[in-house]
């Protein structure tokens, strides 16, 4: 995640754990917002190290975080959530970044958004092939670099 031109611009402050738990009660409400269920049991979780532009990492606890899982709603559903999330998101200060419909057997929708006021991304897309596993809605999040509060953060 960018945070513009200045590598050095103050970070968001969260702990992985709170940022963990935002990450699921966004995602269940989501699934709530476009009237789908989630399947807990596919949940993954991210933590990963935040690279600079000129691929450095810094050592003072920073981290992005993606968190995806998956609905076991019906492919026919799929387009419908992506409009509802298109819809419900951008009443609530998301810039729709990508929205596309497919029609082919593979990939019914792709949806996601970013937050303009702090840069999360959230999407749900098709996911599984149909063929060799079953086709399911992922819903996932991505966090802005962040670092755990009271962590001195690293100038570059």
């Amino acid at each position: 995640m960018s945070q513009g031109d200045d590598p050095n611009a103050p970070l968001p402050r969260m702990e992985k754990d709170a940022a963990l738990k935002w990450a699921k009660d966004y995602t269940a409400y989501m699934a709530r917002l476009t009237d789908v269920e989630l399947t807990p049991s596919t949940a993954k979780v991210h933590f990963e190290a935040c690279i600079g532009e000129n691929d450095e990492v810094a050592e003072d606890g920073r981290y992005s975080l993606f968190y995806y899982v998956n609905s076991p709603a019906l492919v026919t559903e799929h387009t419908r959530v992506a409009r509802t999330l298109r819809r419900e998101l951008a009443q609530q200060g998301y810039e729709v970044t990508s929205y596309r419909e497919f029609k082919n057997a593979y990939t019914s929708m792709i949806f996601s958004a970013r937050n303009k006021k702090n840069s999360y991304m959230v999407s749900a897309d098709t996911v599984g092939s149909g063929k060799t596993e079953p086709q399911a809605l992922s819903f996932a999040i991505r966090t802005p670099c962040m670092l755990p509060p009271g962590a001195k953060q690293q100038q570059f």
